[in-house]
């Protein structure tokens, strides 16, 4: 096998997808993606369940409401890591297709649901915001995790093809190598992709058809969709799933390598509030991810802020201007102190931010987070407590559901987006409700929580993520 960081660039490949080889962490958004008939459609629809939905196969009923909240607070805390490491390596070195999927909410994070080759079958993959390399297991597999679904065998499937190693494809990993191991004896490209958590997947980069169901009812084939054939993969994967769906911003990703078949590479999500208190409300009630024509957030309400162009690319970094509580305006700020001059006033640093559809809290820096957190302490006229769990800062002992939170408004560059009550509060106790951000050193995310009940579109063309009021149980 040779190995080298880049391959040589060639015209082999048609489909452009990018992925790094950055330090991904997966525990994000679980893609479970049902059997499928081919079909020519614009369209499609995947139940996206959340990984804690009675829906799911990691549903434990014997955990608490309270507990899985808890569980996925947790989560956000650690993949902070996800977004830390990537960021801190880059800093050192046309049809009009309606395509819609839907998405089933519970804890924070959430699954969807896509059959792999020719004859279909059907994969339980990560759904990843903030991943790109879409990968599942594979036969022969050399190192595998434990996992419930059958492996995919290539050799089974018609429409399989692995990538020739000089391809341009191969060049958008950051760590490939050639080896020798398809069946004519010709070097393919394979590669290795680690996530924050130290799991991890090596395998063959390929093509190969994937299908998905549509609204309308008839399923859509995509082909020639580059993923990776994991023959080797470890770490912190359950057995109920086998790999990851990437969505994030680099050309590795699902969501660019569908940009010229969905009108521009546009989508946009719709999270229904994880306890709704809408007459539909119940376990299975559903969100939606669309794609395409479908995906385009326009209208009255809708505000639109630019996507940043940073490193890594696999991220949607916006700028944070300031958060307003009712009329109190806060600047965003990096850091505290008792000087004003010292403190570091980033607003005019664009793409301080980041969006994640993974993440359950938002996360922002220390000193913005403590004017965010006085300013809330004194709005708000309730008993303050602490978390018994440790893990939020601010919490009040209520039994009421309405303890006089004030609008909260976050001004992103050019979009200013009003947060109910809950976007930024949720009950973790029969008597305690606290704030669902916190502070972090490390990372700024704009968390799923605080986007619940938005229409929040991706046009990764426009370069733009927009955000209209909507009541997502009614979509």
């Amino acid at each position: 096998m040779n190995h080298r960081t880049k391959p040589r660039q060639t015209d082999m490949a048609t489909f452009a997808l990018s992925a790094c080889n950055m330090i991904h962490f997966p525990l994000a958004v679980l893609a479970y993606f049902t059997l499928l008939t081919l079909a020519n459609s614009h369209g499609f629809t995947a139940d996206l369940i959340h990984r804690d939905s009675p829906l799911s196969p990691w549903y434990n009923s014997s955990v608490s409401r309270y507990d899985r909240l808890h569980n996925a607070f947790r989560r956000s805390v650690t993949r902070a890591n996800h977004f830390v490491k990537p960021i801190i390596t880059s800093l050192s070195s046309s049809s009009s297709a309606n395509i819609q999927s839907r998405i089933i909410s519970s804890a924070g994070e959430y699954l969807m649901n896509v059959s792999i080759g020719t004859p279909p079958v059907e994969v339980l993959g990560i759904a990843d915001t903030g991943s790109d390399l879409i990968w599942t297991q594979c036969k022969p597999c050399k190192q595998c995790f434990n996992q419930n679904p059958p492996l995919f065998d290539p050799k089974k499937s018609s429409t399989y093809g692995s990538i020739p190693c000089q391809s341009n494809s191969c060049t958008y990993l950051e760590e490939a190598s050639c080896s020798t191991e398809d069946n004519e004896g010709h070097e393919t490209c394979d590669y290795s992709y680690h996530y924050g958590d130290r799991s991890f997947t090596r395998g063959t980069l390929a093509v190969e058809t994937f299908t998905i169901g549509s609204t309308s009812g008839r399923p859509v084939s995509l082909p020639k969709i580059l993923f990776g054939c994991g023959h080797q993969n470890g770490g912190t994967f359950d057995e109920s799933g086998s790999g990851l769906i990437g969505l994030g911003g680099g050309p590795l990703s699902l969501v660019s390598q569908l940009t010229k078949s969905t009108n521009g590479g546009k989508f946009s999500y719709c999270l229904v509030p994880l306890a709704s208190n809408s007459k539909n409300s119940n376990n299975n009630l559903a969100s939606k991810i669309s794609f395409g024509s479908a995906g385009i957030v326009s209208g009255a309400g809708a505000v639109s802020t630019p996507i940043v162009a940073k490193q890594p690319d696999t991220f949607y970094y916006l700028t944070l201007e300031a958060i307003s509580v009712g009329e109190k305006r806060l600047a965003y700020k990096t850091k505290s102190s008792p000087n004003f001059e010292d403190d570091v006033a980033v607003a005019a640093n664009e793409g301080n931010i980041i969006i994640d559809s993974g993440t359950t809290l938002t996360l922002l820096p220390p000193g913005f987070y403590e004017d965010l957190e006085s300013a809330l302490e004194v709005a708000i006229n309730a008993e303050r407590v602490s978390d018994p769990k440790g893990i939020l800062s601010l919490c009040f002992r209520s039994e009421s559901d309405d303890i006089g939170v004030p609008v909260i408004t976050a001004h992103f560059k050019g979009a200013d987006v009003k947060l109910q009550a809950v976007n930024t509060f949720a009950r973790i106790e029969d008597d305690l409700v606290c704030l669902t951000m916190i502070p972090s050193s490390d990372v700024a995310i704009f968390g799923n929580l605080a986007q619940i009940n938005f229409l929040v579109g991706y046009d990764l063309e426009e370069r733009t993520v927009s955000f209209k009021p909507a009541d997502c149980t009614e979509h």
